[in-house]
């Protein structure tokens, strides 16, 4: 009688631990998606202000006759976004980025050892234990 009580109280907090570790994780989530959105969109904007001075600069009739640097210095637009991409990029705003699916990833590989999963949202997936032989 005893080790049935003691076994479903031991079972009761497993469950509750899951519980808290599937808030916190979907917490945390849900606290990331804004950030990469932000991130996203100011990488949208430098890309196209990229592409934009670039159309120019390329279209431009005298890039071909002046030096690469008196060019770049003719079309400050396609200079300064330039720089600020690869300022972003060096930044690491490319892991900003996708940092939400790096947590899901991260997190699929450490629960796979317990016979669990996770959707995008960070809700568990209980899977059976595999038979051992």
């Amino acid at each position: 009688m005893t080790s049935h009580i003691v076994m479903s109280s031991l079972e009761q907090v497993a469950c509750e631990d899951l519980k808290a570790f599937e808030r916190r994780l979907t917490e945390i989530i849900l606290s990331s998606q804004p950030t990469a959105l932000r991130w996203r969109l100011v990488l949208v904007g430098v890309s196209v202000c990229v592409v934009v001075g670039a159309v120019y600069w390329l279209g431009y009739p005298a890039t071909a006759q002046v030096s690469f640097l008196t060019s770049l210095w003719l079309h400050p637009w396609f200079s300064l976004s330039s720089l600020a991409m690869v300022g972003l990029f060096l930044a690491g705003v490319h892991r900003r980025v996708v940092q939400t699916s790096i947590i899901v990833n991260r997190t699929r590989e450490v629960l796979f050892d317990f016979s669990m999963d996770c959707d995008d949202s960070g809700k568990l997936i209980l899977k059976p234990r595999p038979a051992t032989a």
